[in-house]
């Protein structure tokens, strides 16, 4: 017998594009909008030769079942890597409200938010997607570099780490490096801020307070201790270059 819950999750799949099925709120609401809008999920001109995890029909018929949660499509700024998904929640005028998804993570600890620290984090990371595992195998790119700073870390001490998204449904080596671990991002708010040029610790700490005089204006609860900055482009691209600082909601 067809088992709809074992087939609400993502359905199809291939590269920042993504459809996704979900539990209906009721039979009626199913019947009249969800249907129509997951038969343009499947069958959208952007999915057509995906890798399919349910064969075609079988999506099909889970229609009947199953009511459309989002087809999502990574923003420009990814430039056409997997990127963390997310969802716009309001728009201010210096920042976003994004809610994002739970995502996967590479990381590394280092010891400051030194550029030469955050590059030497950076270039182990690097080295492991290349080949630098027990396997030798490449992983696949994405998007941003995130530097991430905990001021009330483990034992009340400031942390900080350099980590690289990792793509869904992709199988991790063991690194031959093990300062190298996966790590769970849980979904929740963040609190962004964007920003351009070649960014340096200083640019980053300038855009981390003035997102926070923003927050505090617009009345919003955000975790003090907490930010990230994140970096969408290569070190030797120049010109037109996106940065965020990402502060986290409470």
């Amino acid at each position: 017998m067809f088992n709809a819950a074992a087939y609400t999750g993502t359905v199809l799949m291939n590269n920042n594009q993504h459809c996704f099925l979900q539990q209906p709120s009721s039979v009626a609401d199913t019947a009249t909008t969800g249907v129509f809008l997951e038969i343009l999920c499947c069958l959208k001109s952007h999915c057509e030769g995906m890798k399919t995890t349910l064969p075609v029909a079988l999506c099909l018929l889970s229609l009947v079942l199953l009511r459309l949660g989002e087809c999502w499509e990574a923003p420009l700024f990814c430039h056409e890597y997997e990127c963390p998904e997310f969802t716009v929640v309001n728009t201010y005028e210096s920042f976003e409200e994004r809610l994002y998804t739970s995502s996967r993570w590479i990381t590394t600890d280092i010891a400051s938010t030194g550029n030469h620290d955050v590059a030497d984090g950076f270039w182990k990371l690097y080295q492991y997607t290349q080949g630098e595992n027990t396997e030798k195998r490449v992983i696949p790119t994405t998007r941003p570099g995130l530097v991430s700073v905990n001021e009330a870390g483990e034992n009340g001490k400031r942390q900080v780490s350099v980590s690289f998204y990792v793509a869904p449904d992709t199988v991790l080596p063991h690194p031959n490096d093990d300062t190298i671990k996966e790590i769970t991002r849980p979904s929740g708010t963040i609190y962004v801020r964007v920003f351009s040029g070649v960014a340096s610790e200083s640019d980053a700490i300038e855009n981390k307070n003035k997102l926070k005089e923003d927050l505090q204006t617009a009345g919003k609860l955000f975790n003090e201790n907490r930010f990230d900055g994140a970096g969408y482009e290569p070190v030797w691209v120049l010109f037109n270059r996106h940065n965020e600082v990402w502060i986290h909601a409470v």
